[in-house]
Protein backbone atom coordinates (compact mmCIF):
# COMPACT_ATOMS: atom_id res chain seq x y z
CA UNK A 1 0.00 0.00 0.00
CA UNK A 2 1.62 3.19 -0.72
CA UNK A 3 1.13 6.07 1.85
CA UNK A 4 3.23 8.78 0.20
CA UNK A 5 1.62 11.85 -1.33
CA UNK A 6 3.78 12.96 -4.29
CA UNK A 7 3.12 16.24 -6.01
CA UNK A 8 1.40 14.63 -8.72
CA UNK A 9 -1.08 14.50 -6.50
CA UNK A 10 -1.15 18.06 -5.24
CA UNK A 11 -3.89 20.55 -6.45
CA UNK A 12 -2.27 23.46 -7.61
CA UNK A 13 -3.90 25.04 -10.35
CA UNK A 14 -5.79 28.24 -10.07
CA UNK A 15 -8.56 26.76 -12.58
CA UNK A 16 -9.66 24.00 -11.28
CA UNK A 17 -9.38 25.28 -7.86
CA UNK A 18 -11.92 28.11 -9.01
CA UNK A 19 -13.82 25.51 -10.69
CA UNK A 20 -14.36 23.49 -7.33
CA UNK A 21 -15.60 26.50 -6.04
CA UNK A 22 -18.62 27.43 -8.84
CA UNK A 23 -19.31 23.85 -9.68
CA UNK A 24 -18.15 21.00 -6.88
CA UNK A 25 -20.32 19.04 -4.67
CA UNK A 26 -19.49 18.97 -1.18
CA UNK A 27 -19.59 16.18 1.96
CA UNK A 28 -19.21 17.39 5.16
CA UNK A 29 -18.38 15.57 8.64
CA UNK A 30 -18.40 18.00 11.20
CA UNK A 31 -15.45 19.91 11.38
CA UNK A 32 -14.34 19.02 8.14
CA UNK A 33 -15.44 19.13 4.34
CA UNK A 34 -14.75 18.11 1.48
CA UNK A 35 -15.71 19.87 -2.26
CA UNK A 36 -15.26 17.52 -5.34
CA UNK A 37 -15.67 17.74 -9.23
CA UNK A 38 -15.37 15.12 -11.39
CA UNK A 39 -12.33 16.16 -13.84
CA UNK A 40 -9.77 14.33 -16.87
CA UNK A 41 -6.32 15.43 -15.97
CA UNK A 42 -2.93 14.73 -17.33
CA UNK A 43 -1.38 13.22 -14.80
CA UNK A 44 -1.75 9.25 -13.68
CA UNK A 45 -3.12 10.00 -10.58
CA UNK A 46 -6.81 9.16 -9.53
CA UNK A 47 -6.93 12.35 -7.30
CA UNK A 48 -5.84 15.62 -6.58
CA UNK A 49 -6.36 17.14 -3.66
CA UNK A 50 -5.45 20.76 -1.86
CA UNK A 51 -5.85 21.54 2.00
CA UNK A 52 -7.47 24.61 3.45
CA UNK A 53 -7.59 25.89 6.81
CA UNK A 54 -9.68 29.30 7.31
CA UNK A 55 -7.69 32.34 8.15
CA UNK A 56 -11.29 33.51 10.26
CA UNK A 57 -10.90 30.62 12.90
CA UNK A 58 -6.92 30.80 13.11
CA UNK A 59 -5.48 33.92 12.90
CA UNK A 60 -1.99 33.09 13.20
CA UNK A 61 -0.34 31.21 9.98
CA UNK A 62 1.39 29.22 12.46
CA UNK A 63 -1.87 27.90 13.67
CA UNK A 64 -2.89 27.64 9.88
CA UNK A 65 -0.33 25.42 8.78
CA UNK A 66 -0.36 22.91 11.65
CA UNK A 67 -4.21 22.05 11.04
CA UNK A 68 -2.91 21.75 6.85
CA UNK A 69 -0.37 19.53 8.30
CA UNK A 70 -2.20 17.51 10.26
CA UNK A 71 -5.11 17.59 7.38
CA UNK A 72 -2.54 16.65 4.71
CA UNK A 73 -0.71 13.67 7.22
CA UNK A 74 -4.51 12.31 7.77
CA UNK A 75 -5.49 12.19 3.81
CA UNK A 76 -1.98 10.29 3.25
CA UNK A 77 -2.68 7.46 5.84
CA UNK A 78 -6.33 6.98 4.75
CA UNK A 79 -6.22 7.99 1.15
CA UNK A 80 -6.90 3.85 0.07
CA UNK A 81 -10.23 4.43 1.19
CA UNK A 82 -10.93 6.58 -1.86
CA UNK A 83 -8.24 5.02 -4.44
CA UNK A 84 -9.46 2.16 -6.14
CA UNK A 85 -13.40 2.53 -4.97
CA UNK A 86 -13.65 5.25 -7.46
CA UNK A 87 -13.45 4.59 -11.68
CA UNK A 88 -13.27 8.43 -12.75
CA UNK A 89 -10.60 10.91 -11.74
CA UNK A 90 -11.45 14.21 -8.97
CA UNK A 91 -10.57 17.05 -7.96
CA UNK A 92 -10.96 17.72 -4.11
CA UNK A 93 -10.42 20.24 -1.68
CA UNK A 94 -10.04 19.72 1.95
CA UNK A 95 -11.21 21.97 4.37
CA UNK A 96 -11.24 22.46 8.52
CA UNK A 97 -14.00 24.52 9.62
CA UNK A 98 -14.32 24.76 13.11
CA UNK A 99 -12.29 26.99 15.64
CA UNK A 100 -12.09 24.05 18.43
CA UNK A 101 -8.46 22.71 18.29
CA UNK A 102 -9.71 19.09 18.12
CA UNK A 103 -6.66 16.53 18.77
CA UNK A 104 -5.04 14.14 15.80
CA UNK A 105 -6.84 11.18 16.76
CA UNK A 106 -10.39 12.69 16.50
CA UNK A 107 -9.34 14.86 12.88
CA UNK A 108 -7.83 11.03 11.91
CA UNK A 109 -10.99 9.67 13.12
CA UNK A 110 -13.19 11.87 11.13
CA UNK A 111 -11.27 11.89 8.03
CA UNK A 112 -11.91 8.14 8.02
CA UNK A 113 -15.98 8.99 7.86
CA UNK A 114 -15.60 11.83 5.68
CA UNK A 115 -13.84 9.26 3.36
CA UNK A 116 -16.02 7.01 3.29
CA UNK A 117 -19.32 9.11 3.80
CA UNK A 118 -17.46 10.48 -0.32
CA UNK A 119 -17.22 7.04 -1.64
CA UNK A 120 -20.97 6.55 -0.77
CA UNK A 121 -21.90 9.62 -2.16
CA UNK A 122 -20.00 9.32 -5.25
CA UNK A 123 -21.45 5.26 -6.03
CA UNK A 124 -25.27 6.96 -5.14
CA UNK A 125 -24.51 9.32 -7.99
CA UNK A 126 -23.20 6.49 -10.14
CA UNK A 127 -26.18 4.20 -9.89
CA UNK A 128 -28.70 7.36 -10.03
CA UNK A 129 -26.89 7.96 -13.85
Amino acid sequence: MDFSYPTAEKLKSKKIIDLLFTEGKSVSKYPLRLVYVAHDFEENVPLKIGVSVSKKYFKKAVDRNYFKRVLRECYRLNKHLIIGKTEQKYCCMFFYQTKEILEYSEINEKTIQLFEKFVTTIQEEKDSK
